[in-house]
């Protein structure tokens, strides 16, 4: 196949292009904006895209997933577009709410009309901000470390008929649920091959994480440095880790399905969920290094808990995370400690 990935060289997107190159023809479009975007950038913007260059069956192109004409003359005969390009982070949302629309909900369209064009089949990185702050209206347990949700129906996580209705979502959460609603609406309307995967925590080697979007990766790069990490709360918000590599596969089994449309939670799920306190005592082992910490009030919008339910994944493709989360964090910190030269000027 032809395969096109948005924001192949980021994070996700590169994990994604690393693993169908192996079979696959894929072009990877990206205008390496994320540092502009989030208005702060460690490590190198190139980094992903350097790792790339080795594989002969992957080409780059530099464009803006807003311009269409550009789109529309790369994406000649794709067969599957796997779009992870985004503006990724509440905070940005909040202070340029119209960048956020254009990246998520028009560049999103944009891959739609191209998947149109081309009878391909599209895959969509949606988010599980698309609850919103409904998920806050379940009530909790607070534990010593985490909190946990008092509501039995729940215990497994938030399902994908979940509520997205009368909430708050942050203009991240609004642009995102728009164009995962019209994911869903090109399958319906025109008869499209799309999955929608509402993503959680996602994390992995190669993850430059900010304090603002890739928390766990900046928890382990700050622990690394030994720069100061601040906590907004108390720390025991939960959430469900997922291993970059087990999403990827998830894509794959989506793909190689007979399933035409379909809404996917992407998540560690209830095995792999886990609060910040948590993680950070699970760095704290894995580097021998004392987080230095600091606390401030809590941000808006933000879930107290958030597991994702997965089991429609499971019964359907199949699939589950091969990845514990401890596991996936010491490969995370073995990336991150070998390669300290990236981070020296933090």
């Amino acid at each position: 196949m032809r395969i096109l990935v948005t924001g192949g060289a980021g994070f996700i997107g590169s994990h994604v292009a690393e693993y169908f190159q192996k079979d696959n023809e894929v072009l990877i479009i990206d205008n390496l904006s994320r540092e502009e975007i989030l208005g702060k950038g460690i490590g190198s913007k190139s980094y992903n895209l350097n790792y790339l260059k080795g594989f002969k069956n992957i080409s780059f192109y530099n464009c803006d997933i807003r311009d269409f004409e550009k789109v529309k003359e790369i994406g000649k005969g794709i067969d599957a577009i796997i779009h992870t390009a985004a503006q990724v982070a509440v905070t940005t949302s909040l202070k340029n709410p119209r960048l956020d629309f254009e990246i998520n909900a028009l560049g999103t369209f944009n891959m739609l009309e191209l998947a149109r064009l081309n009878d391909a089949s599209l895959i969509f990185c949606s988010t599980n901000k698309v609850y919103g702050e409904n998920v806050n209206k379940i009530p909790l347990l607070e534990k010593n470390s985490r909190y946990e949700y008092a509501d039995e129906r729940f215990i497994e996580g938030i399902p994908e008929d979940f509520s997205i209705d009368l909430t708050g979502h942050s203009p991240y959460g609004c642009s995102k649920l728009a164009a995962d609603i019209y994911v869903q609406d090109y399958a319906y309307t025109y008869g499209l091959k799309t999955g929608v995967f509402r993503m959680s925590c996602i994390y992995g080697e190669r993850q430059f994480g900010v304090e603002d979007q890739g928390w766990v990766a900046w928890f382990v790069i700050a622990t690394e440095m030994e720069r100061k990490i601040t906590i907004y709360g108390n720390g025991k918000q939960v959430r469900d880790l997922l291993y970059v590599k087990d999403l990827v596969e998830l894509y794959d089994k989506f793909l190689s399905s007979n399933i035409r449309h379909g809404v996917f939670n992407a998540g560690g799920g209830r095995n792999n969920a886990y609060s910040l306190l948590e993680v950070i005592d699970m760095i704290r082992k894995i580097l021998n290094k004392k987080p230095d910490l600091n606390y401030s009030d809590w941000r808006p919008a933000d879930q107290k808990v958030y597991i994702s339910n997965i089991r429609k994944a499971h019964e359907l493709l199949n699939w589950y995370p091969r990845t514990s989360a401890e596991e996936g964090i010491k490969k995370l910190a073995l990336w991150v400690r070998n390669n300290r030269q990236l981070f020296i000027g933090l």
